[in-house]
């Protein structure tokens, strides 16, 4: 059984940051890092921008560490290998291949996979997901021949994949179960901004159905709604959220939610033992409420924050998380907590009829988080005022007039 000082279980953006932060201050303690994907570091971001797909960007581009790198820090990579099992008091982490691990200091990376489909006929050659880069291979496979697209579920993939399906061509379904896009984590003027923007662009937008089933034979030849309605298409992608197995964790002791618990340290309930990234359900000091947030600028510094901690620096995980992307003319940036909760105030600024909406949420008095559409400039205003737990009595006309410049009020804090 090999022995490790430091552990990690995750190959993507939070166990690497941890591990290049951990060997900046501990040039000789032995690192092995442990990753489900048979492949090095790649950009998760760039597989959900039509150029990669489209051959715009050359493939290569998705690398974003080399062996060499590796091996200069001195990290033993074990690629495509799964952990199964934990033993928290011997200190060691069991692989899906029988190998045992021990470890002084452990990090649960581990990422989250995408949610599945379970209606009759998902199996089919023709479904994909989009969360590792064996599936956006698939994907950049079938845009090549296929004809009809549709996408599943109102969020971020079905958004940024429905643009790239229009370009390589498709014609272009979305379908979704809701009543507008993005219900209910955005208000319906921000959901049917989008939803104006997908057919503006030629792509369809069935609301408030499910598909019953997938028909075909091997091949995807179209779907069933619930009411029986027919749509003929050849290739279907999937965004349905996503989750994370934890089932081999909680029978170690270890305390989970929707996530793995941590305070704001990243340390979890188990001794020595940290988590961080998308898995991480934390206590995040500047909120003040437990959450888990699922994007890359979040990860890194999770990453940051854990790999310090693990070499002793007790440093708290103090950060607005944001995520923005671009695509069919419009921009949706999320900043800070914006999960819809009794309690929360939402202050709106912009009107759909300009084509610019925003929503401001506080909890407590305090700014929480914001969803902007087309008003990605305001971005670092609301992310400082957030930061600086500004509170919003006495300036609510300010916040909800679209004219005002927020960067005035970061300024009188």
């Amino acid at each position: 059984m090999e022995r490790y000082k430091y552990l990690i279980i995750g190959g993507g953006v939070a166990g690497i940051t941890a591990a290049e932060f951990i060997r900046l201050n501990d040039e000789e303690g032995t690192i092995a890092m442990v990753s489900d994907e048979p492949c090095l570091f790649y950009s998760r971001l760039m597989l959900s921008k039509p150029a990669f797909f489209l051959g715009k960007v050359p493939f290569e581009n998705v690398w974003l560490k080399k062996q060499e790198w590796y091996d200069e820090k001195k990290i033993n990579y074990i690629s495509g290998k799964k952990a199964v099992k934990l033993e928290a008091k011997a200190k060691i982490v069991t692989l899906d291949d029988g190998q045992q691990l021990s470890y002084d200091k452990l990090l649960l990376a581990l990422g989250t996979e995408a949610r599945r489909w379970t209606v009759p006929g998902a199996d089919k050659q023709g479904v994909h997901y989009l969360r590792d880069l064996n599936e956006g291979k698939g994907i950049i496979a079938g845009i090549k021949t296929a004809k009809k697209g549709i996408t599943i579920g109102g969020g971020f993939i079905s958004f940024e994949m429905a643009e790239l399906l229009k370009l390589a061509g498709l014609e272009t379904t979305t379908i979704i179960r809701e009543s507008y896009y993005w219900e209910p984590l955005l208000d319906e003027t921000s959901g049917k901004m989008i939803e104006a923007a997908l057919t503006k662009n030629g792509i369809k937008v069935i609301k408030n159905t499910e598909v019953r089933e997938v028909i075909g034979d091997d091949k995807v030849a179209g779907v069933t709604l619930k009411d029986g309605t027919k749509l003929d298409c050849d290739l279907v992608i999937c965004g349905l959220g996503t989750l994370t197995d934890l089932d081999w964790l909680k029978k170690a002791g270890l305390k989970t939610n929707r996530g793995i618990l941590a305070n704001e340290y990243l340390e979890t309930n188990l001794s020595d033992v940290w988590t961080a990234g998308d898995v991480a359900e934390f206590n995040d000091l500047i909120l003040g409420a437990t959450v888990q947030l699922g994007n890359w600028a979040n990860a890194r510094e999770h990453g940051r924050i854990s790999g310090l901690n693990m070499v002793g620096k007790k440093e708290p995980f103090k950060f607005v998380s944001f995520y923005t992307t671009q695509a069919l003319g419009m921009s949706v940036t999320f900043v800070g907590e914006v999960r819809p909760s009794e309690g929360k105030k939402i202050i709106t600024r912009g009107l759909a009829e300009i084509n610019s909406h925003a929503r401001i949420l506080a909890l407590n008095g305090k700014i929480s988080g914001a969803t902007l559409i087309n008003r990605t400039s305001e971005l670092n205003a609301i992310s400082k005022l957030i930061e600086q737990n500004f509170r919003v009595a006495g300036h609510e006309a300010e916040l909800g007039d679209p004219s005002f410049d927020l960067k005035t009020l970061v300024a009188k804090v």
